[in-house]
């Protein structure tokens, strides 16, 4: 398992939708977390969430960098995490408990602290596209919330977008679990609203 995920992240950073830094949660450690998502060199462009969603379920079939707003996600720091859930349900495995943890930590850690984060929610190509769709961003939100709940991350740092099954990764079958899979993408400086 851990050699195919090593694979699936050199597919991703190839084909330009990651950073070569990042990592699965067999491997992910608070540090790596602050690194890989703290590397924003210069101003985050302005994105707009709903259009995000909008142009994945209108771009299926296409690469993610191909769309105009995700051409914009694909340049900003991100990393893929591995959170597992009940087939076919929102409820996050226990065992995925300790990788939210990490992630909270980090997101509590100084160097991140001031920005916002993207949590954006795939689905393999199991089951018809709309529950698809919906169940990636079901467990998007759900991930938000358990950051926000659980881990005290403030709630107006994080959007959540799910994508079904929009961008499966290159290369895998379409059904393929690895496309189960979740990213965070550093949107840049948290502004607090007032």
């Amino acid at each position: 398992m851990l050699r195919r995920s090593f694979k699936t992240l050199a597919v991703l950073a190839a084909i330009g939708l990651l950073p070569a830094g990042i990592s699965f949660a067999q491997d992910v450690s608070q540090q790596r977390i602050i690194s890989g998502l703290g590397k924003l060199k210069a101003a985050a462009p302005v994105i707009d969430v709903e259009l995000l969603r909008l142009e994945a379920i209108s771009g299926t079939g296409k690469q993610m960098s191909a769309l105009p707003n995700w051409s914009k996600i694909a340049k900003l720091p991100q990393m893929v995490v591995e959170i597992n859930f009940e087939n076919d349900s929102v409820a996050i495995e226990p065992k995925s408990y300790r990788t939210l943890g990490m992630l909270a930590d980090a997101l509590h850690h100084p160097n991140l602290w001031a920005y916002k984060f993207l949590v954006i929610g795939h689905a393999s190509s199991t089951g018809d596209e709309k529950h698809n769709l919906d169940l990636s961003q079901q467990r998007a939100v759900a991930i938000k919330e358990a950051l926000a709940t659980t881990f005290a991350v403030d709630p107006q740092r994080l959007y959540a977008v799910g994508v079904g099954e929009a961008f499966p990764i290159e290369g895998s079958k379409t059904d393929a679990a690895n496309n189960r899979r979740v990213q965070l993408v550093n949107l840049g400086v948290f502004t607090q609203k007032k």
